[in-house]
């Protein structure tokens, strides 16, 4: 009974050991695979300024902002190529489920539950949510309760929509696929505001004179944090070779240095 006990704890850890080799090994084939490869393929949605938008550069549509920049970076130190696989936001990450994105970088927000589904890198800036209503209505909705029964827009798959959905019962959420279409239905009167991202609405206000960032205070998932790159779970090396990257850009003020610039050009594109 004595060997067979030994014999078993033997076989279990044998098991134990062929089991976390292989762990090791799938954790450092994303980034072997990607240099292999020489290309990074990253999602995103590119309707959100500062950090991912589009304009027409040379006659052609052309995706700028700071996470293309972030992007390009990572790459970079990489010794690869970057290609972007534009799509609607509902869909970047499930991208990564299907094997047609290594990344996904695109105003994602850390939440405990995309940790559970994927690999999430150190957050590389902090933010807010508001409420982006029209000029016209900033005296006549300064708190949630003056919202109460109106219509809100919010993008689909987003921290804005699980908000609304979680802390603002008492108003009506429709969950857009872009974010240019929530603001054009605040313009025009179809839904009295919408959840965004604060840098990004701060964008909108610029280029809409008629738009304003609500005077109130949005409440927040407890859960939630601010923005990271979002990477298959298991990615293992590559996540903390993004980390790094991140580290280093963050010491040299550069992913702020480049959200601001793109906050300037998004006005004039």
């Amino acid at each position: 009974m004595k060997i067979q006990k030994i014999l078993v704890a033997g076989l279990f850890i044998i098991v134990l050991g062929t089991l976390t080799a292989c762990q090791k090994s799938k954790s450092n084939d994303a980034l072997k695979q990607i240099k292999e490869k020489g290309i990074l393929t990253v999602a995103l949605s590119p309707d959100d300024p500062p950090f991912e938008y589009q304009i027409i550069k040379d006659g052609k549509n052309t995706i700028i902002g700071s996470d293309i920049d972030l992007a390009n970076e990572i790459g970079k130190s990489l010794g690869v190529k970057v290609k972007f696989q534009s799509m609607d936001f509902n869909n970047v990450l499930t991208a990564l489920a299907s094997g047609k994105a290594d990344m996904a970088i695109s105003d994602i927000s850390y939440t405990a539950k995309r940790a559970q589904t994927y690999d999430l890198s150190t957050i590389y800036y902090h933010t807010k949510n508001v409420m982006l209503i029209q000029k016209s209505n900033m005296n006549k909705y300064k708190e949630i309760s003056d919202l109460k029964g109106q219509k809100i827009a919010v993008q689909k798959g987003t921290v804005q929509e699980e908000l609304a959905q979680k802390k603002l019962p008492q108003l009506t959420a429709i969950a857009l696929s872009q974010m240019a279409p929530e603001v054009t239905e605040v313009k025009n009167g179809q839904v009295a505001g919408a959840i965004m991202e604060k840098t990004t609405a701060e964008s909108f206000v610029v280029a809409n004179p008629d738009l304003v960032i609500a005077d109130m205070t949005l409440p927040e998932l407890t859960d939630t944090s601010g923005m990271v790159i979002a990477m298959p779970k298991g990615s293992g090396d590559l996540t903390q070779e993004v980390n790094k990257i991140i580290n280093q850009l963050l010491k040299e003020n550069k992913i702020e240095k480049s959200i601001q610039k793109h906050f300037q050009l998004g006005q004039t594109k």
